[in-house]
């Protein structure tokens, strides 16, 4: 028996969509103005990867204000603070399953609700990319569109050296969370089932189809069937 709650409104969902598609294109870009070139035909146009990573940027600055806003509005923000109590322990028994209890069948030890959106884990980690890295990001991008603003010296070398560098490696550290947040999505119920929510809203908690099967169970139903197929050519 499967049960749903309803866990990401529509503000969240279609911020979720928008900031997705604009990192793509960001990283798109940014990888384009890097190594451009006429031979390479996989990679954009220098003055056309500009434009569409200078736009974008600043989409996605608008974009996570208004996140900010709203976030603070609706109180949302509360689900990405860990709370003291319970955090060790909550730490460890959420790395035990996704080491090991994932994969042998275990409940997890959070089951999302509208009060309780996020694991530990899960609220660190946002917490991070969020607060953290979102806005060194913004604010060293937006050092490349107003460099006067800076100092033309820092740390005894030039003022946007500093600045570059730093946007280079949140941008790389943000394409990593991206990939282990799309792995992460597989980690459901079913495969499927985390992607379905970020659509829909609503959490299925105890759902499978013949389809999509639990990752428990599609790891463990190989194992007896090339004993039984030898059996059947004895005989």
């Amino acid at each position: 028996m499967s049960e749903r709650v309803y866990i990401m409104p529509v503000w969240l969902r279609t911020w979720h969509w928008i900031n997705a598609f604009l990192m793509l294109v960001l990283i798109v870009s940014g990888i384009s103005l890097h190594f451009a070139s006429p031979d390479n035909p996989f990679l954009l146009r220098f003055d056309i990867a500009r434009i569409l990573h200078n736009s974008s940027g600043i989409t996605l600055a608008v974009g996570y204000v208004l996140f900010l806003a709203w976030n603070a509005h609706t109180g949302n923000w509360r689900h990405y603070v860990p709370k003291r109590e319970g955090f060790v322990s909550g730490l460890l028994s959420q790395n035990r399953y996704v080491m090991s209890g994932l994969f042998s069948g275990d409940r997890p030890p959070v089951v999302p609700s509208p009060e309780r959106k996020f694991n530990v884990l899960q609220q660190l980690t946002y917490l991070a990319v969020m607060y953290g890295a979102m806005p060194l990001l913004i604010l060293t991008g937006l050092g490349f569109f107003f460099p006067d603003l800076f100092p033309r010296e820092m740390f005894g070398v030039a003022g946007l050296l500093p600045i570059a560098v730093t946007h280079y490696v949140i941008g790389y550290l943000l394409v990593l969370f991206l990939l282990g947040h799309i792995y992460m999505g597989t980690m459901g119920v079913t495969p499927l089932a985390g992607f379905r929510m970020v659509i829909t809203g609503w959490h299925v908690e105890g759902e499978t189809t013949r389809e999509e099967k639990p990752i428990s169970t599609v790891l463990q139903a190989p194992i007896k069937a090339p004993v039984e197929n030898m059996d059947r050519r004895k005989t």
